[in-house]
């Protein structure tokens, strides 16, 4: 219909990844250059912006009808872009449940919708799936094993709340739960690694957003000898280009991720 937008602008990689999942890519006028899903829309599309800054002119240069934005961090940006006259729809999800809601609303505004409820579905199905398996997990080893989720090292930040829902769903617990539900990083930050420690996580889940996990930079700091999961070599990594975005990778291969990590504990 001519009245949907024709000219989509996506500010963050998870709106990328639904538009092509839906198989209406050719409304993407432009992409963030953190885009990572899918791989081929970085060679596709122009990129226009970066996450938490751009230059409007960039994005107002291929004459966007539609801006799709994410939270408080592009609030700047969006303000701009309306101030310029641009169309703006800021997502603000940080869970699962709003994952699904957020697919549902991009099917709506791009006139997909029993795409998106289809796409819906079979996200449901794998978070059943896995949940199953995480209650089989956790039967098996005959505890919730406790997690760790490190999302950056300096300073310390644990898991966001869609991560910590995933690791529940896994089977396992998150440490740092209570934290979770704080949708700024900065309220996430351990002051002192060693508050760690008494936690005494089975597993450590490293998911440095943008950069590459450094195991031996964790089992060495002081005193975390004594956790279980550096005692027993369960440190790991799970990509964040696969964890930290709220779109479909967190569920299609994230979590299964956590899952496989949680076998590993025997």
């Amino acid at each position: 219909m001519a009245r949907l937008p024709q000219r989509i602008v996506c500010l963050s990689t998870e709106t990328v990844e639904v538009i092509y999942l839906l198989g209406e890519e050719a409304r993407i006028a432009g992409i963030s250059g953190f885009t990572t899903h899918p791989p081929r829309a970085r060679k596709e599309k122009p990129k226009v912006s970066g996450f938490s800054s751009a230059k409007i002119e960039r994005i107002l240069a291929v004459e966007p009808d539609l801006v799709l934005a994410f939270s408080d961090l592009q609030g700047d940006i969006a303000r701009d872009l309306i101030k310029a006259g641009v169309a703006v729809h800021v997502f603000n999800h940080r869970s699962v449940d709003g994952i699904l809601a957020m697919i549902e609303t991009v099917g709506r505004l791009v006139g997909a919708d029993a795409r998106a409820l289809a796409l819906v579905a079979e996200l449901e199905q794998t978070i059943a799936t896995e949940r199953a398996a995480g209650e089989a997990r956790a039967a098996r080893l005959g505890r919730r094993p406790k997690v760790y989720f490190e999302e950056w090292n300096e300073p310390l930040i644990t898991g966001i709340r869609w991560v910590s829902e995933l690791i529940g769903i896994a089977g396992g617990e998150d440490c740092f739960g209570e934290l979770s539900v704080h949708p700024n990083a900065k309220q996430r930050i351990l002051a002192d690694p060693a508050v760690v420690i008494p936690r005494a996580p089975d597993l450590i889940i490293g998911s440095w957003c943008g950069k590459h996990f450094q195991p031996a930079h964790v089992t060495s700091r002081p005193g975390w000898e004594a956790i279980p999961a550096v005692k027993d070599g369960h440190v790991v990594e799970i990509k964040s280009a696969i964890l930290l975005a709220p779109g479909p990778a967190a569920i299609r291969e994230g979590l299964p991720a956590i899952g496989r990590c949680l076998d590993s504990l025997g």
